[in-house]
C-alpha cells in the first residue's frame, strides 16, 4: 500500500509499505480522509522519531475484520481514535482519561496518512465509532479535533452566557469558536494576526475579530461591553499570545492553556494578580471517549461546520505540500489528506 513518510515538514515522501496483517479482535480500515493536525508539524516534536507515517484524524470503511470481531462488519462507515484509555485505572476513574498510561501507548498502525491502518483490539473495543449516515468521511475527520475541543472548554468549566476569547484562529482556535457558541455564550471574540483567519472566524460565528498586533485587552473591552473575557482559551503556542491570554481574563475567569508552547518554554503568571482576582489557570490535553461522543452530536447536528473549514485535499502523492501549508499557518485552515483520491 502506499502511505506519506515523514521525515520532516519540508520533506515527506510517498512509500511503500505492505498493508499491514490484522489479528483476532482487529480491524482493518481503508482510510478515506485524513486530517493535517497543527501538531503533526511540531517538528521539534516529530522529527525525533522520523521517519515516520502520521495521521491520527481518520475516517474510513472496514475492508477487513478479525476473528471474534461482532459489533463491525465489512463496509461499515466508522471513525477511529487512535489514542484509548483503560477506563480502569486512578486517572480515568477521576475523569482525567487523557493522561491514563494506556491512552499514551495506544495507537493504530501505521498512521492515517496511508491507505488502510490496522486497528488493534482494545482501540476496536473502546475508539471505534460508527460514523452516522449524515457524516461524509471529510466530516468524520473532524471527529478528534472537536472532541479535543470539546474536553478542553469542559474542563475549563465554560457555562452558557459567559464571554469567550480564543486567542488563534487556527483550526483549534476556529472550532472553540464553533463549540462555543453551540454551548451558549453570550459573546465570542477571537485573534489572529492572518487577516485570510480572521476572516474566518466572522465566518463562523465569532463577534467580534482583533488582529493580535493591536492592543488586544483594550480592543476587547470595546467589543465586550467594558469587561474582559469570562473564559480566554490560548490557541497558539506563540509566547506573545499566551502573555496577551494572561492580560485578558476577567475577574473570576479561567486562562485555558489549550496549545502547548515548545517543551523548553517556561510561561511566567503573574501569580499575584491571578490570586488576587482569583482567576483559574488550567490546561487540556487530546479527547475521552464521551469527548468524541460529543463531537460527533455537534457535527451532525451542524453546530460545528467541518465543510466551511477545508480549504485543501490532497492525495498521498500530494501530502508534502499538505504538510508545508499547515506549517506555514497562512492561508489554509484545514488540510485533508484523501488516500483514495486519485
Amino acid at each position: 500500500m502506499k502511505v506519506a513518510m515523514y521525515y520532516n515538514n519540508r520533506d515527506v515522501r510517498l512509500e511503500e509499505m505492505p498493508v499491514p496483517a490484522i489479528g483476532p479482535g482487529e480491524l482493518l480500515v481503508r482510510i478515506h480522509a485524513s486530517g493535517v493536525c497543527g501538531t503533526d508539524v511540531m517538528e521539534w516534536y516529530r522529527i525525533q522519531k522520523a521517519p515516520l507515517v502520521l495521521g491520527h484524524e481518520i475516517a474510513g470503511e472496514i475492508a477487513a475484520v478479525g476473528e471474534g470481531v461482532q459489533q463491525f462488519r465489512v463496509g461499515d462507515r466508522v471513525f477511529v481514535s487512535h489514542h484509548v484509555p483503560c477506563n480502569r485505572c486512578r486517572y480515568c476513574l477521576s475523569g482525567h482519561h487523557s493522561v491514563c498510561d494506556t491512552l499514551r501507548t495506544t495507537r493504530f498502525d501505521p498512521g492515517g496518512f496511508a491507505e488502510y491502518v490496522r486497528v488493534p483490539k482494545i482501540n476496536v473495543e473502546s475508539g471505534t465509532f460508527l460514523l452516522p449516515s449524515g457524516l461524509s468521511f471529510a466530516q468524520g475527520s473532524f471527529i478528534e479535533p472537536v472532541g479535543c475541543v470539546a474536553r478542553g472548554q469542559r474542563l475549563a468549566r465554560f457555562a452558557p452566557g459567559q464571554s469567550v476569547l480564543v486567542i488563534g484562529s487556527g483550526i483549534s482556535g476556529l472550532l472553540h469558536v464553533q463549540v462555543a457558541r453551540a454551548r451558549g455564550a453570550a459573546r465570542v471574540v477571537a485573534t489572529d494576526v492572518n487577516e485570510f483567519r480572521l476572516g474566518a472566524a466572522k465566518r463562523l460565528g465569532a463577534d467580534g475579530v482583533i488582529h493580535a498586533g493591536e492592543n488586544v485587552p483594550v480592543k476587547l473591552r470595546e467589543i465586550n461591553e467594558g469587561r474582559l473575557a469570562d473564559l480566554v482559551i490560548v490557541s497558539t503556542g506563540a509566547m506573545p499570545a499566551v502573555l496577551q491570554g494572561m492580560q485578558s481574563v476577567e475577574r473570576g475567569g479561567t486562562l485555558l492553556f489549550f496549545a502547548p508552547t515548545a517543551a523548553d518554554v517556561t510561561v511566567p503568571l503573574p501569580l499575584y494578580d491571578f490570586w488576587r482576582n482569583e482567576v483559574t489557570v488550567t490546561t487540556s490535553y487530546a479527547a475521552s471517549p464521551q469527548d468524541l461522543l460529543e463531537a460527533m452530536a455537534l457535527l451532525q447536528s451542524g453546530a460545528v461546520n467541518a465543510d466551511e473549514m477545508i480549504t485543501h485535499r490532497f492525495n498521498l502523492a500530494e501530502a508534502g505540500l499538505g504538510f508545508r501549508l499547515v506549517a506555514e499557518a497562512r492561508d489554509s485552515i484545514k488540510v485533508l489528506i484523501e488516500p483514495q483520491r486519485l
